[in-house]
């Protein structure tokens, strides 16, 4: 069984369709990739999964439950976490207010601790400024506040949205090497991201979406040597 799987969801906004009947599935211990061009609908996806919007028909399973109707904080409680596009921190809160926050829905205060501590770990520029207000932190270290948060819920999954949006090349890199290492630590990710080149390369599998369809799907390593994803997506 699936980690988690989406049947045949269509998402309107008014009268406009954004989502046309998509299913795909996100297996325990993957890293998916959704990739497609802006207004595809990947936004849009994530923020039904995660409970942000409701589906017009179809269903979200998260370990065999339907969460389609579930609002989105008892959906985190259920071991989901999200990553916003545009990061979304609190600003002004310290950032380790803002981690406290990640946690909200974990009365383990001991445990809560232990991941307070490799949050820390895995983020060290998080600890130097901890008592710093969450706004006056640059992009990149606004996304590792934004990934740390997400990860004081202790997530068995991690919806993440364009992680590398507005970061330099370098700080791209790193944020892509942390979501491998999150990966390899035990958590599932599922990530929409601009960056098609980058997605593709620790993905395993990976769905592209057109104006509110899938249009492909497949192993991450051939859709990268696919001619028509190299024209259209990596700019080759």
């Amino acid at each position: 069984m699936a980690m988690l799987e989406i049947k045949d969801i269509e998402v309107y906004y008014g009268m406009i369709q954004a989502i046309k009947g998509i299913s795909f599935e996100v297996n325990e211990g993957e890293v998916i990739a959704l990739i497609g061009a802006n207004g595809a609908g990947k936004t849009t996806t994530l923020h039904t999964i995660t409970g942000l919007l409701s589906p017009k028909k179809g269903s979200v399973l998260f370990e065999g439950t339907d969460i389609t109707k579930i609002p989105a904080h008892k959906i985190v409680s259920l071991g989901m976490a999200h990553v916003p596009e545009g990061r979304r921190v609190f600003a002004d809160l310290t950032v380790y207010e803002n981690l406290k926050m990640g946690a909200y829905t974990r009365k383990d205060k001991e445990e809560t601790e232990g991941t307070l501590s490799m949050v820390y770990e895995r983020f060290p520029r998080l600890k130097e400024r901890k008592n710093q207000l969450a706004g006056t932190l640059s992009g990149g270290e606004q996304q590792m506040l934004a990934m740390g948060r997400a990860l004081m819920s202790k997530p068995k999954i991690i919806v993440m949205d364009e992680p590398s949006m507005g970061l330099s090349p370098i700080l791209v890199n790193q944020i892509f090497e942390i979501i491998e290492e999150v990966n390899k630590s035990g958590t599932t990710v599922l990530l929409v991201e601009q960056n098609a080149k980058k997605a593709l390369s620790i993905a395993d599998r990976a769905y592209v979406l057109e104006t509110g369809k899938i249009v492909l799907e497949g192993d991450a390593k051939e859709l990268m040597n696919d001619d028509s994803i190299k024209k259209a997506y990596l700019g080759e």
